[in-house]
């Protein structure tokens, strides 16, 4: 049996009890943490599960899913993910992969940032499209997911944001070498994803700015969700850019237009110098 583990957001306790009993009878346990992180060692994982794990990188995953799952039709093998299996859609393709070979398999699912990020007070059936706001560098700016936020806005929909994650990633020098040398981690902020905003919002004509996002509109930031270091905190767009939450992870909401009064009333709490009944049309 292939089984496919979701770990939660905070730590290694976040883990389902059905969870843990599968992880301790399976043959072969692996650990992805490139998708999202858990705020714990792997040290500390492997001694609170009672067994070895053994780590599944970016390449193992994307490339090696035959090398993962093999044996999983005459033993138990698990994938550890953390949030919910289905968070991310790289881990779609090993139900598919699992499927094809005829391996039986069976899904573990546990919270992840795409509900957990109700903890701000708004409501989730009012969240529309969720977008990722990557990394820019020098020669790569993409923007499109600001088109989902505008139509997010028009609809009166709140915008989740999931920022960027940069684990193992190789540099452009090994890439031309063909020699495996990777980047240090890295994990965008709300203070950077902010800024990207700002860039994009600057070179809309006056109209757009009035009506859809400006540098005053307002949103949430959102740090560590689920662990006991949890930080939110709501602020202008203008503001966020400058807004130190700690370490990572981080996740930016963009509200709409209209809150009902409780969300208002919830967020408030999380805006020290901001009164949303102010911002709240």
């Amino acid at each position: 049996m292939f089984y496919l583990i979701g770990l939660g957001l905070g730590d290694i306790k976040d883990i389902t009890v059905k969870g843990l009993e599968i992880v301790k009878q399976c043959s072969r346990v692996y650990l992805e943490m490139y998708t999202s992180i858990l705020g714990c060692s792997l040290e500390d994982m492997q001694e609170f599960y009672g067994r070895p794990l053994l780590l599944a990188d970016r390449d193992l995953v994307e490339q090696g899913a035959d090398e993962i799952l093999a044996g999983a039709g005459e033993t138990d093998v698990a994938l550890l993910v953390v949030g919910d299996p289905f968070g991310a859609t790289t881990h779609t393709d090993f139900i598919l992969r699992a499927k094809e070979k005829n391996i039986p398999y069976k899904v573990i699912h546990n919270a992840s940032i795409m509900n957990a990020i109700g903890c701000c007070g708004l409501q989730l059936y009012k969240f529309g499209e969720t977008v990722s706001i990557p990394y820019w560098d020098e020669t790569w700016k993409p923007d499109s997911f600001y088109d989902k936020i505008k139509l997010n806005r028009l609809h009166n929909m709140h915008t989740l944001c999931l920022l960027d994650i940069k684990v193992k990633e190789p540099t452009l020098e090994s890439l031309m070498r063909k020699r495996k040398e990777y980047m240090p981690p890295r994990f965008m902020s709300v203070a950077e994803a902010a800024q990207q905003l700002l860039t994009i919002v600057e070179k809309k004509d006056a109209l757009e700015r009035n009506t859809v996002l400006n540098e005053q509109s307002l949103c949430v930031g959102l740090a560590r969700v689920g662990q006991d270091t949890q930080q939110i905190v709501v602020s202008t767009l203008h503001g966020m850019r400058a807004t130190d939450l700690g370490g990572p992870l981080h996740s930016l909401i963009i509200p709409a237009k209209e809150m009902h009064p409780l969300e208002v009333e919830f967020l408030q709490q999380y805006a020290a110098n901001i009164k949303l009944d102010d911002y709240n049309h």
